[in-house]
């Protein structure tokens, strides 16, 4: 009994760091996006000698690719937990059928 206990708490504690690193995955793409847009633009318009007009737009679809990244990223981790919360939902009612 303490056993299933001591795994529960680890469960948990392993839910938090998850939901930590997934938060923290989220604004790394988002960062990246637009880190990558910006590269992009400054350098098309170092090239072509349109200075802001490159910059401003590649940061925008920058950001655009970045938030796009981020939900399905979002959908990724909702599918996952509805997959184990299905499971746990499963294991909890095969449990109590046989106490």
């Amino acid at each position: 009994m303490q056993k299933k206990n001591a795994s529960k708490s680890e469960v948990q504690h392993e839910n938090h760091y998850s939901g930590a690193q997934v938060g923290w995955r989220m604004v790394t793409e988002l960062v990246v996006g637009m880190l990558m847009g910006l590269g992009i633009g400054y350098g098309l318009d170092h090239l072509l000698g349109t200075l802001p007009l490159f910059l401003i737009i590649f940061i925008m679809l920058g950001f655009a690719a970045g938030v796009r990244t981020m939900m399905r990223t979002a959908e990724e981790v909702q599918r996952k937990n509805i997959t184990v919360d299905d499971d746990e939902l499963s294991t909890k009612n095969t449990g109590k059928s046989d106490d």
